[in-house]
């Protein structure tokens, strides 16, 4: 077989294919045989059939949603010690009065700060607050260093 016969046969899968008997008449046969043994089966009422089962799955799932917005808010409340002192010293924004260090202070307070508000989306992250520590010990040598500068 070479190419241009598999091509043909391909084309003549596209064609219409009608079955060899109609199936509507079977399967109407068949839903017409299954009504009768449907008709005496037992109807539930709906969601109504068992109230108690509602209440439950209602209780469980306000008892989950309670849990999850008291751990939500613990995880919220709890900053560590060192990013609440930095919180603390952001308020008093340093400025050096020499003008080559005023760049370098004022890169060091928007990082400190792009830090915090990292913090405050993951505070269990070791590398933010090392990230952190480490731009305040560099803010302190700048401070350390203007005032030397004196």
């Amino acid at each position: 077989m070479n190419e241009f016969e598999w091509r043909r046969q391909m084309r003549d899968l596209r064609q219409p294919l009608s079955p060899r008997q109609d199936l509507w008449a079977s399967i109407d046969a068949a839903l017409d045989d299954a009504e009768p043994a449907i008709a005496h089966l037992p109807m539930a009422n709906g969601p109504s059939r068992n109230p108690r089962r509602w209440l439950i799955a209602a209780s469980f799932a306000a008892s989950v949603l309670l849990a999850g917005a008291i751990g939500w808010h613990a995880r919220q409340a709890s900053i560590p010690a060192h990013v609440a002192s930095a919180q603390r010293t952001a308020s008093s924004a340093w400025k050096p009065a020499d003008p080559r260090l005023a760049g370098a202070a004022t890169q060091l307070d928007a990082a400190r700060m792009e830090l915090q508000q990292a913090i405050q989306q993951a505070p269990d992250s070791p590398a933010l607050q090392r990230l952190l520590m480490r731009t305040e010990h560099q803010q302190n040598q700048l401070r350390q260093l203007a005032s030397d500068a004196r």
